[in-house]
């Protein structure tokens, strides 16, 4: 019997199998539709790296907005003043306007009594005797010249008073916009941290695991970059230590005592012996705050930002800083990184919104983030390229 089937024709199937260009598609269809299986759980979860990426970018915008509301509830706090002043002075001024309003009155009143406002030819023929219209003439003139002392005065404390007033609405009207700016960084501030805590919330526990493994090998980094600051400083140190003997030694002989007097002095200058003194008293300060929590905002003694940590340590040694990591960087001398001493001012960020104090051998105490506590550190701690400026108080 003839066999119905029809004969097998170049490209069909062959034990179950396409040919090749089939067979490629199809497995490569199945590896597609593999991935797409694995990735489609955490499609839309960013990676661990992300993560971590957003989670400090989110705590430095809020250090931002921190600083930002420092330096608007400074200012708030110094327009109130002004406007308290301001309001105290238009209450003053203003009872003196209704004492030269009432002198007025009494000059008018008197005027009326007198009949100084008649012509000349009543007042003569109204008058009893001739004595009586000289007598009448020479207070009129008096009481002229008094009421012209009280028109003069009247006039001043009233442009005064009107003058103070609107310097008064004006400030009140500076103070509303300042307190809104505050409103809005305070907001700023809890939107960025709510996130960042969100963000670390949807983390499972082996990614917490591995963040923070991440994190300790960042930690060990900075802390290899600052024992490799700190020999160079001693090297340093060491090379200016010979420089300054060698000097001694060139000014030998019968002046040697007063020559190696006049070295040491040009070496540390007073300045610098009395820079040394305060900062380790800004540093003794720093290290006893050691263990308490960030708050953004805060001044102490329970609590701290990065600032005004600054601003408190510096303030136990007799110095005086502004509130904020802007201005602060502007209270000193800026020096170069390698020439950094304890006491200075370590500031991060092309923004300029985070600052620490630096205790020596690349170390520094600060007050990191939220969530956290004023503690030791490596001021490489964000990397190298984090560090703005060393400013030297004082």
């Amino acid at each position: 019997m003839a066999s119905h089937r029809k004969s097998r024709t170049p490209g069909a199937r062959v034990a179950g199998i396409r040919t090749p260009a089939l067979a490629t598609a199809a497995l490569t269809s199945v590896a597609l539709l593999s991935q797409t299986a694995d990735a489609a759980p955490g499609d839309d979860r960013p990676s661990l790296e992300e993560v971590e990426k957003k989670v400090g970018d989110l705590y430095r915008q809020a250090e931002s907005a921190t600083e930002k509301y420092n330096a608007a509830k400074e200012k708030t706090t110094k327009q109130r003043k002004q406007v308290d002043t301001l309001l105290d002075d238009v209450a003053q001024r203003t009872q003196k306007l209704n004492e030269a309003r009432a002198e007025l009155g009494s000059y008018a009143a008197a005027q009326y009594r007198t009949g100084a406002g008649m012509p000349d030819t009543a007042t003569f023929l109204l008058a009893q005797t001739p004595q009586d219209v000289f007598d009448q003439r020479q207070v009129l003139d008096r009481m002229t010249g008094r009421q012209k002392a009280a028109v003069d005065d009247y006039v001043t404390q009233q442009t005064e008073t009107m003058k103070k007033r609107q310097e008064a609405t004006e400030s009140l009207r500076t103070l509303t916009e300042t307190q809104g700016d505050l409103k809005t960084a305070k907001a700023t501030v809890q939107k960025k941290l709510a996130d960042a805590r969100e963000l670390l919330s949807e983390l499972t526990a082996e990614e917490k695991a591995r963040l923070a493994a991440i994190e300790k090998r960042k930690q060990q980094e900075a802390a290899r970059k600052a024992a490799e600051l700190a020999r160079q400083q001693a090297a340093q140190e060491q090379a200016e230590q010979q420089e300054r003997e060698e000097a001694a030694q060139q000014g030998g002989g019968s002046s040697e005592g007063s020559g190696s007097g006049s070295t040491g002095s040009a070496d540390t200058p007073p300045a610098d012996s009395s820079y040394a003194a305060k900062a380790e008293k800004a540093l003794a300060f720093a290290r006893a705050q050691i263990g308490k929590p960030y708050v953004w905002g805060a001044t102490g003694p329970g609590s701290y930002d990065c600032s005004g940590l600054t601003q408190a340590a510096w303030k136990a040694a007799g110095v005086s800083l502004p509130r904020t990591t802007y201005d602060q960087v502007d209270a000193g001398t800026t020096v170069p990184v390698s020439q950094a001493q304890p006491g200075d001012l370590v500031f991060f960020y092309d923004d300029v919104t985070h600052v620490g104090l630096y205790i020596g051998n690349g170390m520094m105490i600060h007050a990191p983030k939220p969530g956290a506590y004023v503690r030791e550190e490596s001021v490489y701690y964000d990397g190298e390229s984090a560090i703005y400026s060393i400013v030297r108080p004082a």
